[in-house]
């Protein structure tokens, strides 16, 4: 943000309020356009960030924001078409997972196959939202059998190194059915695991040793609304052909980047002048 105020020649706050008017504008376009959502299987999965600092440093930290520590973004993906459904930024308690739930069942049209990790807020969160008979729901719980030997006594280091790198290829996955009767061939959480790594990598805010972390939860959320906007609408899927909106049916037209500007000039607000401004013009006439 600081390289582009330089570069534009423009205040770093004009920045911050292009970003966050974008972000509201993008916000309100998906509220509105992505409903009913007809898909079939759902994966749901949450990416660890920081805002201002880590949780661990937030007692020391320096004016700390309300927020500030550790902040997880739970995204909800169709596996099928790679559309991001709906997204949270929060916590990782179960107030967040109603929250998050809710949300994505408000964007739904049909019964889906829902897919999470073994976070045991979901089941809770699952059930008040979708309800006992609405919902296949599934969790996948991954086993990594090198958390197995971190006690065992090594010869060597070149012992302890060749140890650990015969367990990589036996990851192993168990498959528990919490609702309905999902079909176990689709149980996955793969897809949404992936595109976590897209998104870390397209956002230098959820990098684990940056500078470049967000420092408000607010700007943190609205950035999510860009970079979601920005992958639906705008961005080619390589495995699609398209972009996730065309695949579900949501529109037929390839965007450009552009659309974020036109979001903004649309839905646009006049400036509301403040008493103060008024009051002077007032006694100057």
């Amino acid at each position: 943000m600081r390289g582009v105020s330089r570069v534009a020649g423009c205040s770093m706050n004009t920045v911050t309020k292009i970003l966050v008017d974008a972000g509201t504008a993008c916000k309100s376009f998906q509220d509105e356009l992505i409903r009913d959502v007809n898909a079939r299987r759902v994966q749901c999965d949450e990416i660890w960030s920081f805002i201002h600092a880590k949780k661990k440093n937030v007692p020391t930290a320096k004016n700390p924001p309300p927020g500030a520590g550790d902040v997880w973004t739970w995204v909800a993906i169709d596996a099928d078409t790679k559309l991001i459904i709906c997204h949270y930024c929060g916590g990782r308690e179960l107030e967040d997972a109603k929250l998050f739930i809710q949300d994505l069942r408000s964007r739904l049209s049909d019964r889906v196959q829902l897919t999470t990790d073994g976070l045991r807020a979901y089941v809770e969160a699952v059930d008040e939202s979708f309800g006992k008979r609405e919902v296949d729901f599934s969790q996948l719980v991954k086993q990594d059998p090198r958390l197995k030997i971190k006690r065992k006594k090594f010869l060597s280091p070149h012992h302890e190194l060749k140890v650990r790198m015969a367990q990589l290829g036996r990851m192993k996955s168990k498959k528990t059915v919490i609702r309905g009767r999902p079909d176990l061939d689709h149980v996955s959480t793969s897809f949404v695991e992936r595109h976590n790594l897209t998104m870390r990598m397209n956002n230098k805010r959820f990098g684990r040793l940056t500078n470049a972390h967000s420092k408000k939860l607010l700007h943190h959320d609205l950035m999510m609304h860009i970079y979601s906007t920005h992958y639906n609408w705008c961005r080619n899927h390589g495995t699609l052909g398209c972009t996730p909106v065309m695949a579900a049916g949501i529109d037929d037209f390839h965007y450009t980047n552009e659309l974020i500007p036109y979001l903004m000039e649309v839905l646009e607000k006049p400036p509301n002048r403040p008493k103060r401004y008024r009051k002077r013009s007032q006694q100057s006439n």
